[in-house]
């Protein structure tokens, strides 16, 4: 299994996060992968097998080749059909919001495919490049190139969603919606309807996903011994909230998480 994470150019890196490549060859013996949320929104390239996203236990559909993944509220299993190929550009919260016109909250918990969001011909240009490319270095000189240019076509975002996501990014997700917004209740409504249009999910939904990744990496790294001491230092109210909340977006308690082999993928983001 072959993971890397790549900087973005200076220009987009406050709305790319980074670049990531995924390589793992077929073993018949692969379990199914949990995905989990995280807050941000993918834009990704397939080029090996297909794979599976399961919508039950049992019932699955083929992910597009081309596709973006818009925020999700909770977890769900792919497994690779064969070869895993893939390249991704990982968005902060509010970075896709630039680069389309419509409401982000129809790309909730789904994979939509490019050639849906952008104009046919520029999605199905971007993709034959993106395939024609024979290293990571080409893939991100085409994307880069590709999300320049739709920068310049620029949507507004809004100042209310923008300085909220800062905070959250800031703090780990553990500042109270009503304290960024310093108790004025009537900006409250704004706010959750913009961030529908512009993040996809509630503010709430948003800082709970941010507060789990944080949570993940004190979890997976080890740096606190306990579940009541990662609860602390996450700013939870008790142990009882945080797992609450971890099993609410993952579908599994902390400790029934760590060392589960349908983790694997997951986990590996953290190390």
């Amino acid at each position: 299994m072959n993971y890397q994470t790549i900087k973005p150019h200076c220009d987009l890196a406050s709305i790319v996060k980074f670049y990531w490549t995924l390589e793992v060859p077929f073993d018949p013996k692969n379990q199914k992968q949990k995905i989990i949320p995280d807050g941000c929104i993918e834009m990704t390239f397939n080029f090996g097998d297909k794979i599976k996203r399961y919508t039950s236990e049992t019932d699955f559909t083929l992910q597009p080749d081309a596709m973006v993944m818009g925020q999700r509220t909770k977890s769900f299993d792919i497994l690779p059909l064969g070869n895993v190929d893939t390249f991704a550009i990982c968005f902060y919260p509010i970075g896709f919001a630039n680069f389309v016109k419509q409401p982000l909250e129809n790309l909730v918990d789904k994979e939509t495919p490019i050639s849906e969001l952008f104009e046919q011909e520029e999605a199905s240009e971007l993709e034959q490049q993106m395939i024609e490319a024979t290293n990571s270095q080409q893939r991100i000189a085409i994307i880069e190139t590709f999300l320049l240019k739709k920068l310049n076509e620029k949507n507004t975002i809004s100042q209310i969603v923008k300085s909220t996501v800062d905070v959250f990014l800031e703090t780990n997700g553990t500042v109270p919606i009503n304290a960024i917004l310093k108790h004025d209740i009537s900006k409250r409504r704004q706010l959750e309807r913009h961030f529908r249009k512009q993040i996809g999910i509630s503010p709430k939904q948003l800082g709970k996903a941010i507060r789990l990744q944080a949570t993940l990496n004190l979890l997976l790294n080890k740096k606190s011994e306990t579940l009541t001491a990662i609860a602390y230092e996450s700013e939870y109210f008790d142990q009882n909230h945080f797992i609450k909340d971890f099993k609410d977006l993952i579908g599994l308690t902390p400790k029934e998480f760590l060392n589960n082999e349908h983790m694997t993928l997951s986990a590996l983001f953290y190390k």
